[in-house]
């Protein structure tokens, strides 16, 4: 898996301030698209110890109220692996952090598959669906258009 930002102290991708991780690689390609340059998974740098490790030292301060996995698509058939196991790790380790996680993916078509069902279960919120220009609202809560859901799922 590739990454292109590891962003501190974030107060625009989920509630309190967090650590959020952009990963390479979606297949939505969402015309306006914040982050177009996420889109190829051979994009950004590989994601190694070094950077695992930047995260973990951010969600040891007591002000970071949790991660959040951006991107890119997390949930990227080719991320979805490497992300599941960060966010098992994350989860053991920082069980008080909140975990939230941006997808293009529409949250019923991620319970058709049993490798999404697991991570589902770990994180605390969803926001799922496409970037619709069309619809796009600066206003509306930690999404870029208002198609979009915020999906609390514990």
């Amino acid at each position: 898996m590739n990454y292109h930002n590891i962003q501190h102290d974030d107060m625009l991708n989920g509630d309190g301030l967090r650590v959020t991780l952009f990963v390479s690689g979606c297949e939505h390609r969402c015309y306006g698209c914040h982050n177009p340059q996420t889109h190829a998974l051979s994009s950004g740098i590989p994601f190694d110890d070094d950077a695992k490790h930047e995260i973990f030292n951010e969600l040891e301060k007591d002000y970071i109220s949790g991660i959040t996995f951006s991107g890119g698509d997390p949930l990227h058939p080719k991320n979805a692996p490497e992300i599941g196991n960060l966010i098992t790790e994350i989860r053991s380790l920082y069980p008080t952090k909140t975990i939230w996680v941006y997808t293009g993916y529409k949250y019923e078509d991620l319970l058709n598959e049993e490798k999404y069902v697991s991570i589902l279960r770990e994180i605390d919120v969803l926001v799922d669906g496409k970037f619709y220009v069309t619809q796009a609202d600066v206003n509306a809560p930690w999404v870029g258009s208002t198609n979009q859901r915020v999906i609390r799922l514990r």
